[in-house]
């Protein structure tokens, strides 16, 4: 199957192909590992909503995600799954991790180009205040 285009039909596919977790035993780890980008939106929509940010629990939720998908792969199943509204919010976090890749190959027919996104500025000053 060719993923030159992310979409409804070949979305699952994808994710199963690049996905990496050698520890893996069973299909129910691969969904639940998938389940993190559900946590991650979640977590999004109560920042958005009141203003209430989980940044640790976003990076540690992000981390474990890209343990088990590369990078390159990781941010387009992210980018694909998680609302346009929250781009700038998921790009602030890849930013923070270098995981940020400068394009994101085609999803629903559109190339991303991530200089395109904003960056969110309260999380920015969350991010800062983090020592790593």
């Amino acid at each position: 199957m060719i993923f030159d285009d992310l979409n409804d039909d070949n979305f699952l596919m994808f994710a199963m192909k690049e996905y990496n977790d050698i520890q893996c035993t069973d299909i129910e780890e691969f969904y639940d590992d998938l389940k993190k980008i559900k946590y991650i939106k979640r977590l999004f929509n109560i920042y958005k909503n009141n203003g209430q940010l989980k940044e640790r629990l976003i990076l540690n939720h992000l981390i474990v995600f890209f343990n088990v998908f590369p990078i390159q792969s990781g941010t387009r199943i992210l980018f694909y799954k998680i609302e346009k509204s929250f781009w700038p919010m998921l790009k602030t976090f890849l930013v923070f991790l270098d995981r940020m890749p400068e394009t994101i190959d085609s999803i629903r027919g559109e190339m991303i180009r991530t200089s395109d996104i904003q960056l969110d500025e309260g999380i920015v000053t969350r991010l800062r205040s983090i020592k790593v």
